[in-house]
């Protein structure tokens, strides 16, 4: 590592298997050798997902309590004063205060990101929140809006100025998230059973309230309850941990629908995972900017997504997928139902999706615009393109 290049502090709040931490991944593992400096501060904790990390880059846990915790920010005062980042790059609010500290302990530079709303705050309206970023403004020196639906909101409900804000989507690896071969994909498990007319409806998510993980169980219910034979060839998948895991599977259970689900928790291999699927689902209540969709995308998969947040921006509704309203079972499986009866279809859209990938949110491209944001900062580069 060039121990000269400028020094990025990314704080968050656990570093654990999720789409914003995935995405400060791939920004630190593909910054050019000698470009920029990385360290990740973690308010609570991290989990085994650093493994993903580059060797070079520290990581730091905090240990947060629940509730109110106000020694956590001298702790990070502490470690900020003994590393010295020549810029440090809070996410979301649960770290938003951060920039308080670093700046008494320095730091000069302070971005500030916002990837997207969790359940307690999923349209933004929450008046203490919006109170803090407002109140926090002066402390940060750029806000980065990951899809244009944030940033019209930072501009009109929170009253961030326009000038201050740079918008920007993350952007996936088309080398590790591809459709398959020629001569296919391995099976990730024997629930993939290799016959031809299966048809494997599937998402990745955190099984939690904003992901409405519930809202596909449902629509995969009924479509199979309306499919009369053609259900036999039906298969559900939905990869990810969360606290509504349990009632997921219980639901198939009850409705006698066990045996054709697959819910195997987290898995490591969510690229061979998507290349066995036929039909990409995102059900949520709420999004910012989805990796999932853009993995799925980059996989050659067609994309049902309900219209939330930066969804459809990334889902071109008719060309590379179907946008539908959220917290709608009936919808969600009539628009899975057209893909499933054409198989032309899933396979036009599912090439224009990737073909879009490559065109607009190829990871080079993410890298870059995070790497001027922060030469923009350092007066290092005129203009963020």
């Amino acid at each position: 590592m060039n121990s000269r290049a400028p020094l990025v502090a990314h704080v968050i709040h656990r570093l654990q298997v999720g789409g914003l931490e995935n995405g400060l991944v791939n920004l630190i593992n593909n910054t050019p050798p000698g470009r920029y400096r990385h360290m990740i501060v973690c308010m609570t904790d991290y989990t085994d997902f650093r493994k993903r990390l580059r060797s070079d880059v520290p990581c730091y846990a905090l240990y947060k309590r629940e509730g109110q915790d106000f020694r956590v920010y001298w702790r990070l005062w502490k470690l900020l004063r003994t590393h010295k980042p020549d810029i440090l790059h809070t996410r979301n609010i649960g770290t938003l205060e951060c920039v308080v500290p670093a700046s008494l302990a320095g730091v000069a530079h302070r971005v500030h990101g916002e990837h997207g709303r969790d359940m307690s705050d999923i349209d933004g309206g929450n008046k203490r929140y919006r109170l803090m970023r407002r109140a926090l403004n002066p402390w940060v020196g750029r806000f980065i809006a990951l899809s244009r639906d944030l940033e019209h909101w930072l501009i009109d409900a929170v009253g961030i100025p326009r000038d201050k804000i740079v918008q920007l989507y993350n952007g996936v690896d088309t080398r590790r998230f591809h459709p398959p071969g020629a001569s296919g994909c391995p099976r990730p498990d024997d629930f993939f059973d290799g016959s031809e007319d299966r048809v494997f409806i599937g998402t990745v998510g955190r099984m939690q309230g904003e992901k409405d993980p519930l809202n596909l169980v449902r629509a995969f219910i009924n479509l199979v309850r309306r499919s009369g034979a053609c259900a036999k060839r039906l298969r559900l998948v939905m990869v990810g941990d969360g606290p509504l895991r349990t009632k997921a599977q219980r639901e198939l259970d009850d409705a006698g629908m066990g045996s054709i689900a697959w819910l195997p928790g987290d898995r490591s291999d969510v690229p061979d995972i998507l290349r066995a699927l036929d039909i990409f689902v995102l059900p949520s209540l709420g999004e910012g900017i989805s990796n999932t969709i853009l993995e799925a995308m980059a996989s050659g998969l067609p994309v049902v997504a309900t219209a939330v947040g930066g969804n459809p921006e990334l889902v071109s509704s008719g060309a590379t997928g179907s946008i539908v309203p959220p917290g709608n079972p009936e919808a969600l499986s009539s628009a899975i139902g057209k893909y499933v009866d054409d198989q032309s279809l899933r396979l036009a859209h599912g090439l224009a999706g990737r073909e879009r990938v490559e065109s607009t949110f190829s990871l080079e491209t993410m890298v870059e615009r995070y790497l001027a944001v922060y030469d923009r900062e350092l007066g290092r580069q005129g203009e963020i393109r």
